[in-house]
This record gives structure tokens, C-alpha cells and sequence, in this order.
């Protein structure tokens, strides 16, 4: 059963990249509506639609949208609400990107909890029934036919306070409010001058991202050892919430990006 929400969730707080401030306010939407967004700071209030679909691009995030509205960062607060199992949602936000808050999707559950909602676990739709595997060099991301839904996550990265992390996740076994939501995005402190060169991360900071540099985090204490590899698989769960409901399968990624993630909830939704 989907969890139902009660009372109007109201959050705001600043964008990583636009870095500017936005407020969301989430209410119920009607059975079969699913998740969207209202931009209502622009005429007409256009709706966005959380689908595949309404993908516009996914450098560093995903964005849906399309030329007239746009709203950017959206896999946190779709990972949040997917994971405690809310289907329906009317979204609206007065800017073009949703807060990042601490960096994690935990502050978004803390605030549907405090507005009434009961979390429930995750959905899962149909079984995949053809293995789906998309690659990148070395980087992968499949959905793998199985008898119950489960999240597997790899990164590799040549910084030694991250290197090579794994972690697999049954929701089932664990609660994503427990095991994925407290996990938060994570940095490099030797990109960021570039990044925001490139107009991105202008919202960043020590208080919304771990940061790491060649030898080692910058804003300890870790919420888990393997935190950047939560953080990825959270990542995976906003992205494929664009299916409105996810399939039941084996999800298992490596090195991934939002853009493989995206690409394989492409592929399912053509399957």
C-alpha cells in the first residue's frame, strides 16, 4: 500500500548549482497522477512531469523539463519520496532547481514524517523479465531479473578516503529512511574551482556535501563507512522513480552517472 499525504509538507533551502534559495511545498495528488512538479513562480504554473520522458539533461544532476520550465536536482527529494513509498505527489517549487539541503534525502523524510505521512516500503512493479545492461567503458548500470527487488552499488575513485566502495541493499530487510536516506552527496575539493567555472555547484558547501581532498575528508565525521556508495545507490532510486513505479529486479550499477541511470530507465520503459 502507497503512503498517503496528510498535511501540506512545506521545505526550503538553497540549490547546489544555481545556488539560490527555493521553496517546495508537497500535497497529495489524486490516485494514478503520480509524481510531478508545478513551477509556480512562472505564468500559467507549467507542470513537469516526474517521468523519463521529461529528462532535459543530467550533468551532475537531472533536470526535467523543457525549454519554458525547467527544474534541476530533482533525485533526492523523488529518491525520498519513492523510498517511503509515495506515489502521488504534487510538487510545486518557485524556482528552477529544489533545494539540496544537508546533501542527503534524510531532512526530506524528517518533513513528510512530521507532516503525517507513515512511511511505507518501497513499491515494486512488474519483475524484469530480459536481463538490461548498459555500459560505458567501465562503468555499468543493468536491471537483472529476480525474485525480489534489490540495489547493489559499486564506485571506484582514486582518492583514498573514497577508493573502491560497495553496498547492497534489500529493501525488504532494511528501511531506506535507516540505510539510503542519511546518505549525503560527496565532493572533490581539487574540481570545485572548476566546476564553478562551468557554472555549477555555486550552491556547494562544507554544510551540504562531504568534501575530500587527495588525502582526506574535509567535514568528518562519515553517517557510514561506505557513504559515497549509498549516496550513489540513492541517486539510482531518484532516477528510476521517473518509471513511476520501479520493477521488481536486481539493480546493479558501477561507476555509474545520473546519465546511465537515466538511460537505463529508458530502456525499461521500452522493454
Amino acid at each position: 500500500m502507497s503512503s498517503i499525504i496528510k498535511e501540506v509538507i512545506t521545505v526550503s533551502g538553497i540549490g547546489l548549482h544555481s545556488g539560490t534559495t527555493t521553496q517546495v511545498r508537497i500535497s497529495s495528488a489524486k490516485p494514478g497522477e503520480g509524481r510531478y512538479f508545478v513551477r509556480v513562480d512562472l505564468p500559467e504554473n507549467p507542470i513537469i512531469k516526474a517521468e523519463v520522458a521529461s529528462v532535459n539533461q543530467t550533468t551532475l544532476s537531472t533536470e526535467l523539463g523543457h525549454t519554458e520550465a525547467k527544474v534541476r536536482t530533482v533525485e533526492h527529494l523523488l529518491a525520498a519520496l519513492t523510498g517511503i513509498g509515495v506515489e502521488n505527489a504534487r510538487i510545486e517549487i518557485d524556482g528552477p532547481e529544489v533545494p539540496l539541503l544537508d546533501g542527503s534525502a534524510l531532512e526530506w523524510v524528517k518533513a513528510m514524517v512530521q507532516g503525517g505521512i507513515i512511511p511505507s516500503s518501497l513499491p515494486s512493479g512488474s519483475p524484469v523479465l530480459d536481463p538490461i545492461w548498459i555500459q560505458d567503458g567501465d562503468a555499468f548500470v543493468a536491471a537483472l531479473p529476480a525474485s525480489e527487488t534489490r540495489f547493489t552499488y559499486g564506485i571506484d575513485f582514486p582518492y583514498p578516503a573514497i577508493g573502491n566502495q560497495w553496498y547492497s541493499w534489500n529493501p525488504g530487510l532494511e528501511s531506506f529512511e535507516d540505510a539510503i536516506a542519511p546518505a549525503r552527496t560527496f565532493g572533490f575539493a581539487d574540481q570545485i574551482e572548476q566546476l564553478q567555472k562551468m557554472g555549477l555547484i555555486k550552491g556547494g558547501s562544507l554544510d551540504n556535501a562531504l568534501v575530500c581532498d587527495r588525502e582526506k575528508w574535509l567535514n568528518p565525521p562519515l553517517r557510514f563507512d561506505n557513504e559515497p556508495a549509498r549516496h550513489k545507490l540513492l541517486d539510482l532510486i531518484g532516477d528510476l522513480s521517473l518509471l513511476g513505479t520501479i520493477p521488481q529486479a536486481h539493480f546493479l550499477a558501477y561507476k555509474a552517472s545520473h546519465k546511465l541511470h537515466v538511460q537505463l530507465a529508458k530502456a525499461i520503459s521500452e522493454q
